[in-house]
């Protein structure tokens, strides 16, 4: 628990502090610590509510959701039914699927149990789940369970088809459970009872929801009481995700209905000391459509959630109250100051650490709709994806910008380092605070580049795709014998590699870059053989080629120091490396990544030995698959300290997850890539973060094609990147753009822009009039030939 709470270690300490402190003090504390954890995101689910059954044994006695037989056609809904409601919410753009009903019916009605049998389940709980899975599986949309009071075993079945629980606690006062009270006649909201199934939760690592009543006719200390004992289940176990505030609503037709409604004060003190209790990490949510026309009141008091909200079903616990329009609620959350983000049932601090808390066969699924916040994705764009709209997202209507995001932009544009935090708080940019940063880069990069956009005119030759790593993201590279996935694997004789270089010359290429997979029988002088072969067919071509990966192979075969071998390389025609094999540079993340592969070290002594010898590198980012926000400030940060001392790096490329491919997602353990926001922002925080040191930032147009290119070169990137003549690597990782973007089409693209187009060599320098020429009237590519890997015995 953090120090924010320190000072509520017992009841009475929180009493003291409730009492001494006036409300409005209250609130701009609350507000202060919510703002420290969750900066200007309030988040919502937008879901889909799946009433599976409307009988309980519980007779609360303010409860319009609990129904006896005879007023319910059916004592449960269909598999169909529940299907239909999912569909349609998938079809609606929601992400969850909150499934309510009652505790246990079939304990107090033969209704219930008979329909069961018919159904083909012995309990309720049963059904839940099994419909909880079908939902999952048939319509994606994640399930969210509030299912009252189950017992360990029922917890563990649930754990396996849903990745979040909810049950509120309402309460821990007893004695509104006696005769006359509330709870009268409602076993399961006995609160021993309710805390037991809450604690199970937590020993099973179950992201749960829960949270207070207010108003039910409680005291202010028996309110405290119940947060305290909330607390102190999440100290055990670290499960407790959310926590309602919730204020009671009279209703008609129910015991309660001539019950005062909790004062607004009542309720916003509430909100501020459950902040203040919980602290700055907790997530603290309120119901909009209780509160309408007081959202403001309920963001000043310190929460940072609306719950779930749907765009297509009543609230069946509280229809008098419907919720608002979710363009409504953006512009209520905006004009309090704050950006409205969807999340998902699981919040993201669980979604990093999936490994405990979410099961195998269910964190697929969270992933294929998170983000890299672990928030939901905001679009349904993806790398590589021919036809995804690539649209930059709309400002917002109104809304602050966070001080330390505006002095953190400020810091970097004046080229000073900025701390991993503040890189998170950049790259974690929404609505106004998106544009800010944008903008920026984008000042940034006239000033830096003024209104000139560069390319290269080169050639990609990826001599084989035979490799003995085991990288979980490459659907490039192929074992020996394999042809699954896009091609089959191949080598290319010395032969082809010259013709495709000598080509590429006539075509007007200024470079030839040269990457392959690590065969089992290259050494260190197949990759020597490789450049005598492309500089005797081109000699003025700028051999641009080997990852750090691939130096390091051949620098051991040979038992070189890494020194020696880029001498041999360099002696040999070897201009610059190209800075791939970064994925990311953050060593938990490579673990599962790459797991055979050079470490973060490695990769940063073979640039920094590259640099010393004179040959300059680019450097890479590979995002958007298992890493989070921190691993993308960590690599950026990493960049930034190696160009400072050593100045070689021309430039900075951002290289989106192509997730279609890979292997990693095809077994259900990654994202699908970053989403468009969060691919324009690597471009804008790179340029401002690796300022001054690194003067270019390049867009990948395999990857992002013409529209997401344009968009990147409108928030802080300069350069093009190659026109490429044969791409392979984006093809294989399933990429559906072109093997080739002419010179002729770059430019198109650039002046549409407002730009002026520059054909350039590898070191930013501009190309000859010669060069231009002949790339602007280029022969049609010959066929190329790739040689089969079983035809290849280790010729050079």
């Amino acid at each position: 628990m953090n120090s924010a709470s320190d000072g509520f270690r017992s009841l009475d300490a929180a009493m003291q502090s409730g009492a001494s402190l006036p409300l409005a003090e209250l609130m701009a504390r609350a507000a202060a610590l919510r703002d420290e954890g969750f900066g200007d995101v309030v988040t919502y689910s937008r879901k889909v509510f799946i009433p599976l059954t409307m009988l309980c044994r519980d007779v609360c006695h303010y409860c319009t959701f609990a129904r006896t037989p005879r007023h319910l056609e059916h004592a449960y809904m269909t598999p169909a039914e529940v299907l239909a409601i999912a569909d349609a919410g998938r079809r609606s753009g929601c992400r969850e699927a909150l499934f309510t009903l009652g505790d246990r019916p079939e304990r107090r009605y033969r209704t219930a149990r008979d329909a069961l049998c018919t159904l083909g389940f012995a309990s309720t709980s049963d059904y839940v789940v099994a419909m909880a899975a079908r939902v999952r599986t048939e319509s994606g949309l994640l399930p969210h369970i509030n299912s009252g009071v189950l017992n360990d075993d029922e917890l563990t079945r649930l754990r396996r088809v849903a990745p979040s629980f909810g049950l509120m606690l309402e309460s821990s006062a007893s004695r509104l459970g006696q005769r006359g009270g509330p709870h009268f006649g409602s076993p399961d909201k006995a609160p021993e009872r309710r805390l037991a199934c809450l604690e199970a939760a937590g020993r099973q690592r179950i992201p749960t929801t829960s949270g207070i009543l207010v108003g039910i006719g409680e005291t202010r200390r028996e309110r405290l009481q119940s947060l305290l004992d909330l607390r102190a289940l999440h100290e055990r176990h670290g499960h407790i995700q959310e926590i309602i505030v919730q204020n009671f609503v009279p209703k008609a037709d129910t015991r309660m209905h001539a019950a005062a409604a909790p004062a607004r004060e009542e309720f916003l003190w509430s909100i501020a000391m459950a902040r203040l209790v919980f602290g700055e990490d907790m997530s603290i949510q309120a119901p909009p459509n209780l509160n309408s026309g007081r959202l403001a009141d309920l963001v000043d008091a310190g929460i940072n959630d609306w719950g779930g909200v749907s765009p297509l079903t009543p609230d069946h616990v509280n229809p008098e109250s419907p919720w608002p329009h979710l363009d409504e609620l953006a512009r209520q959350t905006s004009a309090a100051g704050k950006v409205l983000c969807e999340r998902l049932t699981v919040y993201p601090a669980y979604i990093r650490r999936r490994s405990r808390w979410l099961d195998p066969a269910v964190a697929p699924a969270v992933l294929a709709c998170a983000d890299s916040d672990g928030l939901a994705r905001d679009d349904t764009w993806h790398a590589g994806a021919a036809g995804a709209a690539a649209v930059r997202p709309a400002p917002p209507q109104a809304g602050r910008v966070d001080r330390r995001l505006r002095d953190a932009v400020a810091r970097a544009s004046d080229g000073r380092a900025l701390s991993p935090d503040d890189i998170v708080r950049l790259l974690r940019a929404r609505g106004a605070a998106f544009d800010t940063v944008c903008r920026a880069a984008d000042r940034l990069r006239n000033e830096v580049n003024g209104a000139e956009v560069s390319y290269v005119v080169t050639r990609n030759i990826n001599y084989t795709n035979v490799c003995s790593y085991k990288c979980r993201f490459c659907a490039f590279s192929k074992g020996r014998s394999s042809e699954s996935l896009r091609g089959a694997p191949y080598v290319l004789e010395l032969a082809e590699i010259a013709r495709r270089t000598a080509e590429a010359w006539q075509r007007g290429a200024t470079e030839v870059c040269m990457q392959g997979g690590i065969h089992p029988q290259f050494t260190g002088d197949t990759y020597l053989r490789i450049l005598a072969a492309a500089h005797e067919a081109a000699p003025g071509i700028h051999l641009h080629a080997f990852s750090p990966l691939e130096v390091t192979h051949g620098a051991r075969t040979l038992g070189l120091p890494l020194g020696a071998y880029l001498r041999r390389l360099r002696d040999a025609g070897l201009k610059s490396l190209p800075g791939t094999a970064a994925e990311i540079l953050d060593d938990t993340v490579r673990a599962s990544l790459c797991p055979d592969k050079i470490r973060t070290a490695e990769w940063l002594e073979v640039v920094r030995a590259a640099h010393a010898a004179g040959l300059g590198t680019t450097s890479t980012i590979m995002f958007g698959h298992l890493e989070d926000l921190g691993s993308w400030a960590a690599h950026l940060l990493a960049l930034r300290r190696l160009q400072a001392a050593s100045g070689g790096i021309t430039e900075f490329v951002p290289l989106p997850f192509v997730h279609m491919e890979a292997p990693l997602y095809r077994r259900g353990l990654a994202r699908p890539g970053p989403t468009l926001r969060e691919t324009v922002l690597m471009h804008a925080v790179g340029r401002l973060v690796l300022h001054p040191y690194i003067r270019n930032v390049q867009v990948s147009w395999t990857k992002l094609g013409p529209d997401g290119a344009a968009l990147c070169l409108d928030a802080g990137a300069n350069d093009l990147g190659g026109t490429l003549m044969n791409e392979s690597i984006s093809r294989a990782a399933g990429a559906a753009y072109g093997e080739e973007l002419p010179p002729r089409d770059m430019e198109r693209l650039i002046r549409s822009l407002g730009r002026s187009p520059r054909q350039r060599n590898t070191d930013y320098s501009a190309a000859s009039a010669e060069r231009y020429a002949a790339a602007c009237h280029p022969a049609p590519l010959s066929e190329v030939h790739n040689r089969t890997a079983r035809e290849y015995r280790g010729e050079y």
